[in-house]
């Protein structure tokens, strides 16, 4: 004979299966932190950072974001996104310092607006060129050494007449109004 669940116990199994859920996803979370610290010590005993433009040096910035959270269906979800100008040539298998630097980026999306955020420092309002088609939004930016360049896929299709720009101590704000 089957037992009946008190509601007491059947919010108890609801509980439990979100904390089963988060931790499962932390522990993901820590297993590709532990992934990208080793692809760190790599690029740090290598040391092999090529100059594309012969003699004028570059910094090399490499860095990554992570996202964690759930997905609009409600599963648990974790993102982790790179930045900066340092990549592995598909060909060669070197690590590469590019001229041009990934900017870190977020959007957010709300029921009247989409907000995309870029972090691009040393660059001013005049500094930044964005093109706009459909759902593709392209940030180019530049002043002295200082360049960035980023495509990114936005949310849903929005109307460069209906955008605000926004740009003060390298924190560029892209707004959508629906």
């Amino acid at each position: 004979m089957m037992a009946k669940k008190t509601r007491d116990q059947a919010q108890d199994d609801v509980v439990g299966s979100n904390v089963g859920g988060i931790l499962g996803g932390l522990s993901d979370l820590v297993q590709k932190l532990a992934d990208l610290a080793e692809k760190g010590k790599e690029l740090k005993a290598s040391g092999e950072f090529p100059n594309l433009q012969g003699s004028k040096e570059m910094k090399a910035v490499y860095g990554f974001n992570v996202k964690f959270g759930l997905d609009k269906k409600g599963s648990d979800q974790i993102k982790v996104e790179p930045f900066g100008n340092v990549t592995k040539d598909k060909e060669s298998g070197r690590t590469v310092v590019h001229e041009v630097r990934e900017p870190l980026v977020d959007v957010f999306e709300e029921d009247d607006h989409v907000l995309v955020i870029a972090e691009t420092p040393g660059i001013g309002p005049k500094d930044v060129k964005i093109d706009l088609k459909d759902d593709v939004l392209t940030i180019s930016a530049s002043k002295g050494d200082k360049k960035y360049h980023k495509e990114i896929l936005l949310p849903r299709i929005c109307d460069k007449d209906k955008m605000t720009i926004s740009c003060n101590n390298g924190m560029l704000e892209i707004k959508f109004l629906s």
